[in-house]
C-alpha cells in the first residue's frame, strides 16, 4: 500500500474478478481509478470488494439476542466481525418475547446512530421470526413458545425502536396473516424472505405475489423428514423471482445440495449467508443458545441435542466463499459475488458489493492458500478497520 496522504492511498493487489495485477488508487473514502498494473508487490495478494452478510445472529462472544446485550458489544462484535472479511452486515435478531425484541433493537439502533463506524457497516437488522412455523422441524431451534402471528402493529413498533433500520424480515407465509403482512412491507421497501416454513406450492407462489423475493437458508429450516415431492423446497427452488440464501459451511447443506443450488439458479441469483451466532470464534464446548444447550464441536458443527436440530453456524462467511468453491468449481470472482455484489443489488446497496470506481471503497486483501482465504486487511469506506501484522 502506497499512502499519499491520510485520505489518499493506493493498493496494489491482484483484481479479484480479472486475475490481472491493478493499482486501485482511493480518495476520500471512495474508489478514484483502478489501472492496470504490471507486476504488484506480492503475487498472491488479491483485492475484493467487502463481503457483505444479511443474517449474522452474534460473533466473538456477543449474541445479539441475549438479554445482557449492551451497545458496546456491538462494536465488539463488528470489529472481529471486519477482521473476517466483511465489511458490511446485518444483525439478526430471532423468535424472541416482545419485551427483548423491543429492547434488543433499541441497542442496536442506539449502537449505530453513535458510532459512524458501526453506522457505515450496518446498512439494516433483519429480523428472523417470530412469525414463523411453529411445527417441530421446521421451527428449528427457535423457541415455540415465543412463535405467533404477524402483527402490523407489534412490527411497527420494533422498527420504530431499530428507528426503521429492519430491512429484512423472514417469515412462514403459511401463517395467518403472513400475506397481508408481506404486501405492507414490500409497500416500506422492507424485504420479505421465506424461511423455518412448510408452506406448500400454491402458498409460495402467492408469497412471491406478495413480493417475497428471499428465501432464507434454503434446505435448512426444515423438518429431517419431508415428502419427497410435496415440501417447501421444490418450489422456492423452482421460482426465478426467490433468490436462496444458503450456509455453505460444511454442516448445514451436503455439497451435492449446494451444486444442484448453484446449477438451477445460477451465480447471479444466489446468495451466501453465514447464520453465524456467538460462538464464532469460541472454543468447542456447551453452551447455552435461545435457551437451550447446544454443543459445538471440534469441527464445528453447532447442535441442539434436545430438539435434534443445527443451531446456527460457527464459521464466517468466508468460509462458505471458500466452500463453494471447493464443491461446485466456480471460480473464485463469482464465490465472492455471492457474498458480496449479490446481496448489495437485493437490498439495493449501490454503493458496495463491487470493485470498480466511483463507489465507496469496502475492500478486503487477502492471500490464497488453494481455495482458502487469508484476510489481511479491510477498508470500510476508505478506512482501515483491521491489518494483519507483517504486511505494509
Amino acid at each position: 500500500m502506497i499512502k499519499e496522504a491520510e485520505n489518499h492511498f493506493r493498493i496494489e493487489a491482484i483484481h479479484y474478478g480479472t486475475g490481472n495485477p491493478v493499482i486501485v488508487e482511493i480518495r476520500n473514502g471512495f474508489i478514484e481509478r483502478i489501472d492496470e498494473s504490471e507486476k504488484v508487490n506480492g503475487s498472491n495478494l488479491f483485492i475484493a470488494p467487502g463481503l457483505i452478510d444479511n443474517q449474522i445472529n452474534g460473533y466473538a462472544g456477543v449474541d445479539f439476542s441475549s438479554d445482557s446485550l449492551r451497545e458496546e458489544d456491538i462494536l465488539k462484535a463488528a470489529k472481529a466481525i471486519w477482521s473476517d472479511g466483511v465489511t458490511s452486515f446485518f444483525p439478526t435478531l430471532i423468535t424472541n418475547s416482545n419485551e427483548r425484541l423491543l429492547k434488543n433493537f433499541r441497542i442496536l439502533s442506539n449502537a449505530v446512530n453513535g458510532n459512524s463506524e458501526l453506522c457505515d457497516s450496518i446498512p439494516g437488522f433483519h429480523l428472523e421470526g417470530p412469525y414463523i412455523s411453529p411445527v417441530e422441524g421446521y421451527r428449528g431451534c427457535h423457541p415455540e413458545k415465543y412463535i405467533r402471528k404477524p402483527s402490523w402493529e407489534e412490527f411497527s413498533a420494533y422498527q420504530m425502536a431499530a428507528g426503521g433500520n429492519i430491512r429484512e424480515v423472514t417469515l412462514a407465509p403459511e401463517i395467518d396473516g403472513a400475506m397481508d403482512f408481506m404486501k405492507k412491507c414490500t409497500r416500506e421497501g422492507i424485504i420479505t424472505a421465506l424461511g423455518h416454513t412448510d408452506a406448500t406450492a400454491a402458498q409460495v407462489l402467492e408469497a412471491v405475489g406478495c413480493g417475497a423475493r428471499l428465501s432464507t437458508h434454503l434446505g435448512n429450516g426444515a423438518a429431517n423428514f419431508i415428502h419427497r415431492h410435496n415440501n417447501p423446497i421444490w418450489p422456492q427452488l423452482a421460482n426465478d423471482l426467490l433468490t436462496p440464501t444458503i450456509i455453505a459451511d460444511g454442516h448445514h447443506l451436503l455439497p451435492e445440495e449446494i451444486q444442484v443450488f448453484y446449477k438451477v439458479k445460477g451465480p447471479q441469483n444466489l446468495i451466501l449467508t453465514s447464520d453465524v451466532i456467538f460462538l464464532a470464534g469460541m472454543a468447542p464446548g456447551k453452551y447455552t443458545f435461545l435457551e437451550s444447550e447446544v454443543i459445538l464441536t471440534d469441527d464445528g458443527l453447532l447442535y441442539n441435542p434436545l430438539l435434534n436440530c443445527l443451531a446456527g453456524a460457527s464459521f464466517p462467511l468466508k468460509k462458505g466463499v471458500e466452500n463453494i468453491m471447493n464443491f461446485t468449481g466456480c471460480s473464485l470472482t463469482n464465490a465472492i459475488n455471492m457474498a458480496s455484489r449479490n446481496v448489495a443489488d437485493i437490498f439495493d446497496l449501490n454503493d458496495r458489493g463491487k470493485l470498480v470506481s466511483g463507489i465507496r471503497a469496502d475492500l478486503i486483501l487477502f492471500e490464497r492458500d488453494g481455495n482458502r482465504m487469508i484476510i489481511r486487511k479491510t477498508w470500510i469506506r476508505g478506512r482501515q478497520v483491521f491489518s494483519k501484522e507483517n504486511l505494509p
